[in-house]
């Protein structure tokens, strides 16, 4: 167990094809028992295989443009990192921290990012198709035009976040925090946004044809130009007198006050986190 969390990169049974992809490791170890270790990855091939696993520091990393299909990141740290354009498809980024890292066109569709972090991230135009990140923290990143069809974000948090021209269509996003975010001209078509928290966001543009609001929370949200909505969906939502609705179209309280309004669902633990506290 010791020998796998200080080891920084896990190579296959190929050794001689992943040898070129990494150049230098310099590694430094924290001391303590249960802590990763930290390492400064300098990549000299613009083809990083899928069959190894990054942990500990990149934090800054230069990294636009490269391949990095299948690559599994655990436990990393890859804040403010440039992946402007990064082919991550199918990668497994599990419990990392993307924080304030540009992402911008970078292709990431069928990654999973369960647990991980991209706080006021760049992720503008960035390919996001059918990911999985539940719990995954998104709050304050750029998603504009982001492409998230069918994308798994069941309690992620999208606070803050301008998304406008997104593609949310068919998006899984029960108990999501989508609060004070600006999701001008959305496609929410058929997405799944029951017990989410819309609060005080905008819609203007937005399409939810088909979306189930069921016990969403939309008080305070502006929706008054939102496309597609209907008087069977707002009649399963939770808004108050501050909802701007479409004319025409009416909503109602869930019991009043906060305590009608359902909990979002609580994100799953980060990997490396429950894995420390099983070594410990």
């Amino acid at each position: 167990a010791m020998e796998d969390r200080n080891s920084m990169i896990r190579r296959s049974a190929l050794p001689y094809r992943l040898a070129p992809a990494i150049v230098a490791v310099a590694v430094t170890l924290l001391g303590a028992s249960s802590a990763l270790a930290a390492s400064q990855f300098e990549f000299q091939d613009r083809d990083v295989s899928r069959s190894i696993s990054i942990r500990g520091s990149c934090a800054q990393c230069e990294l636009s443009g490269r391949r990095l299909t299948g690559a599994s990141f655990v436990g990393a740290n890859f804040t403010g990192a440039l992946l402007v354009g990064a082919d991550l498809r199918g990668a497994n980024i599990v419990g990392s921290n993307f924080s304030n890292a540009d992402l911008t066109r970078a292709d990431l569709r069928g990654a999973e990012l369960v647990g991980s972090r991209f706080s006021n991230a760049s992720l503008v135009q960035t390919r996001l198709e059918g990911v999985e990140a539940q719990g995954a923290n998104f709050a304050g990143a750029n998603l504009t035009r982001a492409r998230l069809a069918g994308a798994e974000l069941m309690g992620a948090r999208l606070s803050r976040v301008r998304a406008s021209e997104a593609d949310m269509s068919g998006a899984e996003l029960t108990g999501a925090d989508m609060a004070l975010g600006d999701f001008t001209r959305v496609n929410f078509d058929g997405a799944t946004l029951a017990t989410a928290r819309l609060s005080q966001s905008s819609f203007v543009g937005a399409s939810f044809a088909e979306a189930d609001l069921t016990r969403a929370d939309i008080r305070g949200a502006d929706l008054s130009r939102a496309r597609g909505l209907t008087q069977s969906q707002l009649n399963r939502a939770c808004a108050d007198g501050t909802t701007r609705l479409p004319r025409g179209l009416t909503a109602v309280s869930c019991g009043g006050g906060r305590a009608g309004i359902p909990r979002p669902v609580a994100p799953p633990r980060p990997y490396f986190a429950a894995a420390l506290a099983d070594v410990d």
